[in-house]
């Protein structure tokens, strides 16, 4: 398996920046490319290639650990801990040939990731089998470790807040290894090799900020103003970038002067002067976009993101970050063409600066003009699925060229991405206090279930839809939205039935109905056209969730009633199957909705038929057959008739079959389709008409039909068989 990055929060594939993260490629000097920030690191990578081949402790004591050794990278932020780690997952890679699988542990802003959703993308990372939509974080971890001892694989755990996230992911086998980044010790794991970073040694530093600068002569000619420089960035190389591309963006100020400025930055933290020189130095729009950045969500940006955050052009957007990315205040993101993303180290910087500049209010409006972006994004990501002159189509016709998509393949391609970022974005907006942004969260939600359901498999979209329809349900439990509430718990429900998790399913369809009921009593006087006028998500999103099991998506209370009687019948219980089967007929019948009630004749049927009772399931069956008859429906007309000579083939009364049968031909015969299922429909009854004329002795008979339905299979390549 090749070296795979996952992105559980905002993950890249980090190659040489001085931040830890990828290389700068858009006006950044090649001496940064090349690998010059690495000068006075050979030791520390010497130090983990030696701790790597040597035995531990538990091993020299002879009581081995089962799990795998941990190679620890600590250090402050900005320090290039992330840039060492990768260097030497480069050189390591090719001891383990399962690959190598990336995962940072702590979102911007300082809050850990959730080790269920870290275990999810790594499970997804590893191989085709699709993660179980639903399943909680100790079922995620063992089945994360139970994969990982079977292979040989490098682990990088990027940006550790606590010793526990490493431990829940720790592989059990001595094949694997471990390598992470954090700031301190990691106190309660087992066979760990640290390895601590402080910045970098005088000449290293120079080099560095000399790679940066943009003109070695300029820290050459003045070797002790650039040590200076060195010595008040703390010989960080975060510090060093930005103090080099500061001195790049001004060629005609000297080393000296640069020196000077930087003494006389304000705060008392490396990182923080250098970085308070680089955003002091910025006009007002580009100070405005710098700050915004800190709303990016998982630190991804595009011109458009950053237009839509600071209101402003994007054009003038895209060449403000470019000038960031000379700065050394983004770097290229490895997901996406044209993207951004901001280094971790600079996050808490940002935040500081917004909440300085920017109100509550502007913030949110902020978010919300993001959010909107992202929302007509979506939809043209799903409209370009769909034919041409369809309503998609027509809606995204009158959207910006830059909005659209040429292709099926660029949009997935943008999904997949984008993927990481936009996850966060819902979350964030879910997570926003007061509820200011649930509506625009829920068309979110709802346009990015359509994408997935257009983009991905179900198997494969299933897991994310399921966290997503658990933040449509925080937000309609929070506003008091029944309808929303009830759709959610739907279309929970059917993914964890299909997961196999029926107890569960149960728990959530049962609230449905509950949730159904009281939106149609609040209905009536009124009160449930809150849902309808402010959300357009919940509804689409039971799309987005591939629909219900009914078929036909009927109302919230009726297919929460079916669903019941299909979990118990999945369950083997045909009793209560039944019994809730008969209740969402009645309910069907008391609002004269003749096909669903049709429908639901035939499961009653078919659930009769399974428990044997064939004379319940002959009048249910006959009740089906009779309404698809009325609705001028012949093909499920003559579906419903092979069902009841299936009943009395199986009851012994082969005459009854024979009958059956003929009465169904008749009915295909009349319709005219000749459409494949028509055609294989026919062929059955004729194999089962075959079988029944041997049971009553007509053999000759029997044979006729059985060599009619032959040659109709032959004749359409069609393949068919009895139950």
């Amino acid at each position: 398996m090749t070296d795979q990055a996952v992105q559980p929060a905002g993950t890249q594939d980090p190659s040489r920046s001085p931040h830890g993260d990828a290389p700068h490629s858009a006006g950044a000097p090649q001496e940064a490319h090349d690998g010059g920030h690495f000068t006075g690191r050979e030791s520390e990578l010497a130090q983990m290639r030696a701790d790597m081949e040597k035995a531990g402790l538990h091993t020299l004591s002879g009581r081995p650990s089962p799990h795998s050794r941990v190679l620890l990278v600590a250090g402050r932020p900005g320090s290039g801990r992330t840039a060492l780690a990768e260097a030497f997952v480069r050189e390591a890679a090719g001891h383990y040939g399962d690959g190598v699988l990336r995962a940072r542990l702590t979102e911007p802003g300082d809050t850990p990731v959730p080790t269920e959703r870290t275990a999810r993308e790594l499970l997804a990372a590893l191989g085709p089998d699709p993660v179980p939509a639903g399943a909680d974080e100790d079922e995620l971890t063992e089945a994360l470790r139970a994969e990982l001892g079977r292979r040989r694989v490098l682990l990088l755990l990027d940006d550790v807040t606590l010793p526990e996230q490493v431990l829940d992911l720790l592989p059990d086998t001595r094949d694997c290894l471990v390598v992470a980044v954090a700031s301190g010790p990691l106190t309660g794991v087992p066979d760990v090799r640290p390895c601590t970073l402080g910045g970098l040694g005088r000449d290293a530093a120079v080099s560095l900020l000399a790679a940066w600068a943009g003109a070695p002569h300029r820290t050459t000619v003045d070797p002790r103003s650039a040590e200076l420089v060195a010595e008040a960035c703390g010989h960080l190389p975060a510090a060093l970038v930005l103090a080099g591309g500061w001195l790049a963006a001004r060629p005609k100020l000297s080393v000296a002067e640069a020196a000077e400025q930087l003494g006389k930055a304000r705060g008392s933290d490396p990182l923080e002067r250098a970085f308070g020189l680089v955003a002091g130095s910025l006009t007002r729009t580009p100070a405005r976009v710098l700050r915004m950045l800190a709303l990016a969500p998982e630190g991804l940006v595009d011109a458009h993101t950053a237009s839509s955050l600071a209101n402003c052009p994007v054009t003038a957007a895209r060449q403000i970050l470019d000038e960031f990315l000379r700065l050394g205040l983004l770097r290229n993101s490895t997901l996406a063409q044209g993207c951004y993303a901001v280094p971790r180290c600079l996050d808490p910087l940002l935040r500081a600066q917004l909440a300085e500049h920017e109100g509550p209010e502007e913030t949110v409006l902020a978010r919300a003009r993001m959010l909107e972006r992202t929302v007509r994004r979506l939809r043209a990501c799903h409209a370009v699925t769909e034919p041409e002159g369809s309503e998609a189509r027509k809606r995204v016709a009158f959207l910006p060229r830059a909005v659209r998509f040429g292709s099926r393949r660029e949009a997935r391609e943008w999904l997949e991405a984008r993927r990481p970022a936009i996850l966060a974005a819902a979350r964030l907006a879910v997570a926003e206090g007061g509820g200011r942004l649930d509506g625009l969260a829920r068309r979110l939600i709802s346009a990015l279930a359509r994408a997935f359901d257009a983009h991905r498999s179900p198997e494969e979209a299933a897991p994310e839809l399921y966290r997503l329809h658990e933040l449509v349900l925080d937000v309609a439990e929070r506003a008091g939205l029944q309808r929303e509430r009830a759709a959610a718990l739907l279309n929970l429900g059917d993914l964890d039935a299909r997961s196999g998790r029926h107890p569960r399913a149960l728990t959530r369809y049962r609230a449905a109905l509950d949730a159904a009921r009281e939106e149609e009593e609040s209905g009536r006087g009124g009160g449930g056209s809150r849902g309808a006028r402010d959300d357009r998500g919940a509804r689409d999103d039971r799309g987005g969730a591939h629909g219900g099991r009914g078929g036909q998506d009927p109302a919230a209370a009726a297919r929460a009633l079916e669903s019941i009687g299909s979990t118990y019948e999945d369950m083997g219980d045909a009793e209560r199957a039944a019994d809730w089967y008969g209740r969402a007929l009645a309910h069907h019948q008391t609002r004269d909705a003749r096909a669903a009630a049709a429908r639901l004749h035939g499961r009653l049927g078919a659930v009769h038929t399974g428990a044997g009772g064939y004379g319940e399931a002959l009048r249910q069956w006959r009740a089906a057959a009779a309404n698809f008859r009325r609705l001028g429906d012949a093909g499920a007309h003559a579906r419903a008739l092979a069902e009841i000579a299936r009943v009395h083939e199986l009851a012994g009364r082969p005459q009854e079959t024979v009958r059956c049968c003929h009465q169904a031909l008749q009915v295909l015969q009349d319709e005219g389709g000749g459409q494949a299922e028509d055609e294989r429909l026919r062929a059955a009854l004729l194999l089962r008409l075959a079988d029944a004329c041997d049971r009553t002795g007509d053999v000759r008979e029997g044979r006729r039909h059985r060599q009619a339905a032959d040659d109709l299979l032959n004749s359409h390549d069609l393949t068919v068989g009895l139950e």
